[in-house]
């Protein structure tokens, strides 16, 4: 493990960010948390924006620092946070994502069945903190929010999260999508405390919407781009059928002993293949579909030759769901034409629903703090834009389907 008092970190979104305590560095030095460096933050959101190859490593040391700043901000308010739970939280936030599997969100729940990554997140962190002799105690406690202080767990899981805060400001800065800019220095300078909540003061509305207001076009310009859809779709299909023709019998050799086995498990007990799970990468499942190119099935061989060759299956997006007699008639069509089933058809011609909700009042609120004393929940705020344009949920309803000139 290691012995250093302190590492710095060169960020090119921050500048330096150090890791100052013998905990915090034997995590980072730790093989499952190295795992990150191996895992995309934005999954094939590099294909829309180039640049976009940060990792899961720099969002969760730049998530970490993040929380530095506003721990200190709130102690140097007068806000109570001994120095066992400023380590705690931030142990908390730099660990909130080692759940994650391949290709993040674009794969969850697919190599593993209803296993959310935040239910693995806090597996490993269990683990972590036996190897660590108990270390960990303070920050599972705060990120499964039963610790006392409640707005330590909504620094870490929150509608203002240093996730949130982090991703945004990062996703924004290396894709060059300049609209995800978000005044994040200035809302930790205005977070605060108020019956033991997190709140922000007065001042930083502005701020909150334009935080808001970023959100909602990153999501729609970036994260439910049509192309990166659609790449992500390809992705989550190749690996189903991989599955599927493993089920039926057939040999589908990865690129690695760990895919193979969660592809020829049904129901793979992640708790006792942990070690298994924290090989898992991007690598893997890049490098398998690379030789199911080859493969002598039509549809893995033909899905991930396109997904490889970024000869992606076309999106189109409206504003009502797709009629399914349209889709079947495309179906049998393409099945002609590629000499397969309907049924297999199904791979390249499907529908979907693309849904982003910037902002929702009946989860964790966003509340003002004023002056005065009293409290306001943003959407409530006189003359907030929020309350008129951001509060509904928008729902785009789409259809992929196969280009045949591929």
């Amino acid at each position: 493990m290691a012995q250093l008092s302190r590492k710095i970190i060169n960020d090119p979104v921050y500048g330096f960010i150090t890791l100052d305590h013998p905990v915090l560095l034997n995590i980072a030095a730790h093989p499952y948390y190295q795992r990150l460096r191996r895992i995309n933050q934005m999954a094939f959101a590099h294909l829309v924006y180039p640049g976009a190859v940060h990792t899961r490593l720099h969002h969760s040391l730049g998530a970490y620092h993040l929380m530095g700043s506003a721990v200190s901000e709130l102690q140097r308010k007068g806000f109570p946070i001994s120095e066992e739970e400023a380590l705690g939280v931030k142990i908390a936030i730099l660990l909130h994502d080692i759940g994650h599997g391949p290709f993040s969100h674009a794969l969850e729940n697919v190599l593993i069945r209803g296993v959310h990554h935040e239910a693995l997140s806090l597996l490993i962190m269990k683990v972590l903190n036996e190897e660590l002799d108990g270390q960990l105690e303070m920050a599972i406690n705060i990120f499964t929010g039963v610790y006392p202080k409640r707005f330590l767990h909504q620094l870490v899981s929150g509608q203002l999260d240093m996730d949130r805060m982090d991703y945004l400001t990062r996703d924004s800065f290396f894709t060059g999508v300049s609209e995800g800019v978000i005044g994040y220095d200035r809302i930790l300078k205005m977070l605060t405390v108020h019956g033991g909540e997190l709140m922000v003061e007065e001042k930083a509305i502005y701020s909150i919407e334009k935080f808001l207001v970023a959100r909602r076009l990153m999501y729609w310009q970036v994260y439910l781009h049509k192309t990166v859809v659609s790449a992500e779709k390809m992705l989550v299909r190749i690996l189903e059928r991989a599955r599927q023709l493993v089920e039926q019998g057939f040999a589908v050799p990865a690129s690695s002993p760990v895919l193979d086995f969660f592809l020829q498990e049904k129901e793979p007990d992640v708790v006792g293949n942990l070690d298994k799970f924290c090989l898992l990468d991007d690598y893997d499942v890049m490098g398998a579909i690379k030789r199911w190119m080859s493969h002598s099935d039509v549809v893995l061989s033909l899905l991930s030759r396109s997904l490889i060759d970024r000869r992606l299956l076309k999106v189109r997006f409206q504003a009502t769901p797709v009629d399914e007699n349209y889709v079947r008639g495309e179906r049998k069509k393409l099945a002609g034409q590629l000499g397969i089933s309907e049924e297999e058809a199904r791979y390249f011609v499907f529908t979907g629903e693309a849904v982003n909700t910037t902002y929702n009042s009946k989860d964790e609120k966003i509340n003002i703090l004023f002056r005065d004393g009293s409290v306001k929940d943003i959407s409530e705020v006189d003359n907030a834009l929020i309350q008129h344009t951001l509060a509904s949920t928008v729902k785009k309803f789409y259809i992929c389907h196969l280009n045949i000139d591929i």
